[in-house]
C-alpha cells in the first residue's frame, strides 16, 4: 500500500509541476532549455492521459482549464481511502 501512496503523491507533484509549467509557457516569456525538453516531454506524457480524460466531461472556461482542479480532487480523496 505504501508503493501506491508514494506513487500518487509523486503523480501529485508531476500535475502541480505541469500546472506551473504551463503558466509560465503560456506567458510566453520563458523557453525551456534543450537540457529540459526530455523532462517536460516525460511530464507531459505521464500527465496528459489523465488531463484528456478529465477535460472530456469538464471542458475549459474560456482560458482557465479547472480540470486539473477535479483531478487533485480525485487524487486527494484517493489518497485519504488508500493511505
Amino acid at each position: 500500500m505504501t508503493i501506491v501512496c508514494a506513487a500518487l503523491l509523486v503523480y501529485t507533484y508531476l500535475l502541480f509541476g505541469r500546472i506551473i509549467l504551463s503558466w509560465v509557457q503560456s506567458m510566453g516569456s520563458w523557453t525551456p532549455p534543450p537540457a529540459l525538453q526530455p523532462v517536460l516531454g516525460f511530464i507531459y506524457e505521464v500527465t496528459d492521459p489523465v488531463m484528456s480524460f478529465v477535460r472530456r466531461f469538464i471542458p475549459p472556461l474560456g482560458p482557465i482549464d479547472i480540470s486539473p482542479l477535479f483531478i487533485f480532487l480525485g487524487l486527494t480523496l484517493l489518497r485519504g481511502a488508500l493511505c
